[in-house]
């Protein structure tokens, strides 16, 4: 049930993207970090006045005016180019917050004017402040200007060396050209100094790249401890997408209906939503991280595929989930619309979702962990025999295997964090996994001793090491 306020909906939801809250005003510096980082990414606003647990603690004796003639100008003098957050005080229930919010800005990337703009810039990923990276520092000039990583030429490569039988051939199955007009009104190539280079974009599709990859992988049970298969698919992006998809078939279960009287094959998870998600995947991913790929696993329990990258201009799940559309990657989201593969902008979400639904199937989950989409679309349950209700003894083994399950994952994603971001406290894993501290710690507790994580280096300063 939703309160009068929505403020308050918003604290009891917890710390996110778009929200961050203190029980006292922070350190100026600190202030400005998260400033500078909801104007990077997609807005927000800081509350001050809530605590840990999200209990309203009010803001005591301070003099409230002054407190917000002292932000807004010290923010104003510390933060390039200038920013000017809106601060209010909010009553609720009795209660007085207050908050400081600021819209995404026109003028990225802003960072702290004493520390420069290498070192000083900040981006908004879960609920932390991280220093941008120089990948997320060049997509955030790019921004400024309306461009995408995959519009820009790569003057390295020779349009002459390239092999364009892959994407003549897709436009040719629908009865279309791909001449150099269209070569260059699809912003696959663009002319400089009279002479042709092809985008970022162009070299994608055609999986010049090494990082144009899919992993696919089948593990048995609902871990990632045992490989049933592995395979990983390079080349242009439409044959990695064919491949992903018979590796899937490969490892789903068929399912027959009867329809007036003629068989019907179809597969476990409809295959509608599984598409548009691959696709999701390949056109919205980021592409400028050279270090990273899309990963494909398939579970006992689910299809698990996750792209780096985390939602673009500072998008939410839910924003998605609502049907906004943001498109990182213009030129490959046009080419793949032009070939319709993508039906309508902003539309596949609803189509993901209605498929499961008609199948009866759970609602499928996406999810933005640290710097990656995380899609879940969940396999139906065997059918199983009732069962007498369990006994105590019985309960308890069900409750540790469950606990067991919930820490193998746990560990899954904080392996994957620290994959992306060594230097990652224990702290941020706790706010982006939204768990206490104390699990994080026991989770890389057992990690340590597994071997599959080292500590290289002091606790301040140090950072970790993924093995294997």
């Amino acid at each position: 049930m939703r309160s009068e306020h929505p403020l308050l909906d918003e604290i009891q939801q917890g710390e996110s993207k778009t929200l961050e809250f203190k029980s006292q005003l922070p350190s100026y510096d600190q202030l400005a970090k998260t400033m500078i980082a909801f104007a990077n990414s997609g807005g927000g606003k800081l509350v001050i006045g809530v605590d840990d647990k999200r209990q309203l603690k009010g803001l005591g004796d301070s003099d409230v005016f002054e407190l917000m003639d002292q932000i807004s100008s010290t923010l104003y003098d510390s933060i390039a180019p200038a920013l000017l957050p809106e601060t209010y005080v909010k009553n609720i229930q009795g209660t007085e917050l207050l908050v400081i919010g600021v819209l995404r800005g026109s003028l990225l990337p802003y960072y702290l004017k004493k520390k420069g703009k290498e070192k000083g810039c900040y981006v908004r990923v879960g609920a932390t402040n991280r220093i941008a990276s120089a990948e997320q520092l060049a997509e955030l000039e790019r921004q400024r200007f309306h461009r995408s990583f995959d519009e820009q030429a790569n003057f390295e490569v020779s349009l002459d060396d390239l092999d364009l039988s892959p994407l003549k051939q897709r436009f040719q199955a629908l009865g279309k050209t791909l001449n150099q007009q269209q070569l260059e009104n699809l912003k696959l190539v663009c002319s400089e100094q009279g002479s042709l280079y092809p985008t970022h974009g162009l070299l994608i599709l055609l999986g010049y790249y090494e990082h144009c990859e899919i992993k696919c992988s089948r593990f048995k049970g609902n871990t990632m401890s045992v490989f049933l298969d592995k395979k990983e698919y390079r080349g242009d992006l439409f044959s990695q997408l064919e491949q992903a998809e018979l590796f899937i078939k490969n490892h789903l279960h068929l399912k027959a209906d009867i329809d007036q009287l003629q068989r019907k094959d179809s597969y476990e998870i409809p295959f509608a939503a599984i598409r548009e998600v691959l696709v999701n995947a390949l056109v919205h991913r980021d592409y400028s991280n050279f270090g990273r790929d899309i990963k494909l696993g398939i579970y006992d329990d689910a299809l698990n595929i996750v792209s780096p990258g985390g939602l673009p201009n500072g998008l939410t799940a839910d924003d998605i989930q609502k049907g906004r559309s943001e498109v990182r990657n213009r030129v490959i989201a046009r080419v793949f619309k032009t070939l319709n593969y993508i039906e309508q902008w902003g539309s596949g979400i609803q189509r993901i979702q209605n498929a499961c639904q008609d199948e009866q199937l759970p609602a499928p989950k996406l999810s933005e962990t640290g710097d990656f989409i995380d899609w879940e679309l969940y396999r139906p349950l065997k059918n199983q025999v009732r069962e007498p209700a369990p006994t105590p003894e019985m309960s308890e083994k069900m409750s540790e295997k469950m606990s067991e399950k919930m820490s193998e994952k746990m560990s899954e994603k904080i392996l994957r964090m620290l994959a992306e971001n060594p230097k990652m406290t224990i702290a941020e894993m706790a706010q982006a996994t939204g768990t206490s501290t104390r699990t994080i710690e026991r989770n890389i507790k057992k990690l340590q001793d597994a071997g599959q994580l080292k500590r290289i280096g002091a606790d301040k300063g140090g950072y970790w090491q993924v093995q294997g």
